[in-house]
């Protein structure tokens, strides 16, 4: 006899699979703030003790919902820019745009969580860093060098530095009240200092 099907359970979907894209759900919808496993279980229509089948503990669960919602959130933000193509002001400008979108949607799902670090520490454990926006930031920077598009001596690393700081600051500050500056300065500002610097 097979297990009974829960009532939000697609064809072919697995409970593993139903009880994360349930929580990811609750994320995108009500933040991570409060979010427990009887929750999820109910909104996916299983008993609490099912996810234990499925996943270590708790964490795990919570952790694997968080990355889908990041590769969710930066699929539905489009492409980034390919390096030698365009402008550097231009590519820079889209990068930010990317960052700061990415930032005001994941702040505050991250910042639901500071009080559970075990499961930021899960989720640090199973995702892939590749895929960050910092580093894809960083490796078009790289490639914008080795075409010759950026000075040799370009130290990219420190310029994406500049960049994600921007929409950390940015983004901190909107949703932390008093964390940011007054009067933040223009992302066309920040790629112009990222580019020309500020000496004379």
């Amino acid at each position: 006899m097979s297990p009974r099907k829960a009532a939000a359970q697609r064809d072919g979907q697995s409970l593993h699979d139903l009880l994360i894209e349930t929580a990811e759900k609750m994320i995108a919808t009500h933040g991570t703030t409060g979010l427990t496993v009887r929750a999820i279980a109910r909104a996916a229509g299983v008993a609490d003790g099912v996810l234990y089948n499925h996943f270590s503990d708790k964490e795990e669960l919570l952790a694997r919902a968080l990355l889908e919602y990041v590769r969710t959130t930066e699929a539905e933000l489009g492409e980034l820019p390919v390096a030698g193509e365009g402008t550097l002001d231009g590519n820079l400008r889209r990068h930010l745009e990317f960052g700061l979108a990415l930032h005001r949607v994941l702040v505050p799902a991250f910042g639901g969580l500071v009080g559970r670090p075990s499961v930021l520490a899960r989720f640090a454990e199973i995702s892939e860093r590749s895929g960050y926006w910092r580093d894809r930031l960083v490796a078009y920077l790289r490639e914008e060098r080795a075409l010759g598009r950026l000075a040799p001596e370009s130290e990219v690393d420190a310029a994406a530095a500049v960049l994600v700081g921007f929409c950390h600051e940015s983004v901190m500050g909107a949703v932390f009240p008093h964390t940011g500056p007054l009067d933040p300065p223009s992302p066309e500002s920040v790629v112009k200092t990222v580019l020309h610097g500020i000496a004379p």
